[in-house]
């Protein structure tokens, strides 16, 4: 590269920077006041492109028409996450914080369909900024005015927001919150109105970011996933709860990004975040300007003691679903099937996340990397299907003992983070490595073995082998193992002391999760002869997640009856309507506001209750 090709992907990288620093500071804001991993924070971001498309189509293409669209567009999104802190978040703060960040789940389900009934389906091209459409000529070549304007306006941002948080006694006590926020209560301080306030600031910046890249790209349905997770890079390498930090992490991977592309290889922007972020929290595991974060102090209760399944429980639900597909239809069979491997991949991940307290993002890997792997042995290796079956489990176990070893040196949400970006790093090399795995269009003709054709005999073989899995992992949690497990979780100082190598226990637990998270996959691999990279995308991970929330993780159970409800759910009211997520997040808000526990650990609260009486 020349130097002026280097000076002009430099000044793309920077343009591209502002926006994503914009979001991710809000983000971190509202996550170092609040502790809540929003993961609605990108569908602001895509209200604010749409919101920004709509009013400079009803104020008129004028340069202050657009600019009154833009400014209009961010503060109607910060209004937007105003009500749902106000009607949704401050309902349940006191609930467990991974039951919040299910709740805002949900809160992305039913924006996603609001928006899909109010602008439709297709890309929506926004016009460029009025006055602003000329480029200007550095060192030879020609960059967009609007580019070197976006440069500035992401330190300008900064600066204000530094004196806001410095100069302001609101800034004081945001930043009082961000250290100690129970302190901050006990001190006087009305934290439903701070906490309302953070998010109306964090809401408008995600609401700015979106709606200044108006001219930029299309606003389209999809930008919520991916700018969160954009989004969560960011803050996580800049350290979480440091502005600054973003604003830095933001430039190292818009510009990274940028001279991707400048070298021409630019399959590489899918990845290189989570490169630069997995190198990073290696070695630095509270980002680049992160800080250790304070001891916090025990509130509420501490987890309930899990208990073993009733034999008899265990055995009446084994005999209904063995009777099940002999009375019901080939569609019933059909979705049994896939609540057994669903049931088997959010078993496997609360097996990590409840008992030994790691939370993962990216457990979606194991699953599509042992689908993935069942395929390739048996379509390109030419083993027997059986025989493919069997090995591709221990493939994905294999990925989990070196991602595992990285990962189970950090904790909380950086360890969360972790597992997201390996998981993306398996999804890109799926993604682009079409000589191998056909790339976006998946690998189709994967079918079982002739004696298993038949929809009701695989469906016996998934039963008995997601099955045995389960079993396994559960037999596991009541062992001297899974009793580690847990001590890990509720004391990690005092196992060290008494000379448990806490590490070692939970590397392979990873390493058991990854492997029988890999067995669903290959056993929903072949029930459906086709695999495809959205099976180790973030939204499966994000399913996952679900699952085990859904149904309860301080249950042992909760898990399956969260696959259960989410995949009867899913496939119900996508039948029925168009709005199915809008629908489906609803019931899985009224299910956080009523059961905060979960559905398990609500219902036994409840028999709980009604005994005595």
């Amino acid at each position: 590269m020349t130097f002026a090709s280097i000076v002009i992907q430099l000044l793309n990288g920077l343009a591209a920077a502002s926006s994503l620093f914009l979001v991710s500071a809000g983000l971190s804001l509202i996550f170092g006041v609040t502790r809540i991993v929003n993961f609605a924070h990108g569908s602001l971001y895509m209200l604010g492109l749409y919101g920004a498309y709509s009013l400079i189509e009803a104020l008129g293409r004028t340069p202050l028409g657009f600019w009154s669209a833009v400014i209009l567009a961010a503060l109607a999104v910060g209004l937007v996450g105003v009500a749902i802190e106000v009607l949704i978040l401050r309902r349940i703060y006191r609930a467990p914080e991974l039951f919040q960040l299910l709740a805002t789940f949900a809160v992305v389900l039913v924006i996603k369909d609001v928006a899909l009934f109010a602008w439709g389906s297709e890309d929506l091209v926004g016009p460029r900024a009025p006055g602003l459409t000329a480029a200007v000529e550095i060192l030879g070549k020609r960059i967009p005015i609007y580019d070197l304007l976006l440069i500035a306006i992401g330190p300008v941002v900064l600066g204000l927001m530094w004196l806001l948080l410095a100069r302001t006694r609101w800034g004081a006590l945001v930043r009082a919150a961000t250290q100690d926020r129970e302190m901050v209560g006990a001190l006087g301080v009305d934290q439903a109105k701070l906490f309302t306030s953070v998010f109306f600031v964090g809401s408008v910046l995600a609401g700015l970011g979106g709606a200044l890249q108006i001219p930029r790209e299309p606003a389209n349905l999809d930008l919520d996933l991916s700018v969160i997770a954009d989004a969560f890079v960011v803050t996580v390498v800049g350290g979480l709860g440091s502005l600054s930090g973003a604003f830095l992490a933001a430039i190292l991977i818009g510009v990274a990004k940028a001279f991707c592309i400048g070298l021409g290889v630019s399959k590489l922007t899918l990845v290189v975040e989570f490169v630069i972020m997995g190198l990073v929290l290696v070695m630095r595991p509270y980002g680049l300007l992160g800080k250790p974060p304070a001891m916090a102090r025990a509130t509420g209760e501490a987890p309930p003691p899990l208990a073993p399944p009733r034999r008899w429980a265990v055995a009446a639900w084994l005999a209904l679903f063995l009777i099940v597909p002999l009375l019901a239809d080939r569609y019933v069979t059909v979705l049994l099937t896939d609540i057994a491997c669903f049931a088997l991949f959010a078993v496997s991940l609360h097996f990590i996340m409840g008992p030994a307290g790691m939370v993962s993002f990216g457990h979606a890997a194991y699953f599509g990397l042992g689908a993935y792997a069942g395929a390739l042995l048996f379509k390109t290796a030419g083993l027997p299907m059986e025989l493919a079956l069997v090995l591709a489990p221990f493939v994905a176990g294999l990925f989990a003992v070196v991602y595992g070893w990285f990962c189970v040196r950090l904790s909380g949400v950086y360890l969360a983070m972790l597992t997201l970006a390996f998981a993306q790093i398996s999804w890109s090399i799926v993604f682009q490595w079409d000589e191998l795995t056909s790339g976006s269009n998946g690998l189709v003709g994967i079918w079982p073995a002739a004696w298993l054709a038949d929809k009701t005999v695989y469906y016996y073989l998934t039963l008995a082998l997601c099955g045995f899995g389960i079993a396994v992992l559960w037999r596991a949690l009541f062992s001297p193992f899974g009793y580690v497990l847990r001590a890990g979780r509720d004391s990690p100082l005092r196992a060290e002391a008494i000379g448990i190598d806490l590490r070692a226990y939970q590397w392979a637990a990873f390493v058991l999760a990854g492997t029988f998270a890999g067995l669903a996959g290959a056993v929903f691999a072949f029930s459906k002869g086709s695999i495809s990279p959205s099976s180790i995308s973030i939204a499966q991970s994000t399913d996952g997640l679900v699952m085990v929330l859904l149904g309860g993780v301080d249950t042992l159970v909760g898990p399956v009856a969260g696959a259960a409800v989410f995949t009867w759910l899913r496939d119900t009211l996508a039948r029925e309507t168009e709005f199915w997520r809008a629908v489906l997040g609803l019931v899985i808000l009224l299910i956080v506001v009523v059961f905060p526990q979960g559905l398990v650990g609500g219902l036994k609260s409840l028999l709980a209750r009604w005994r005595p009486a």
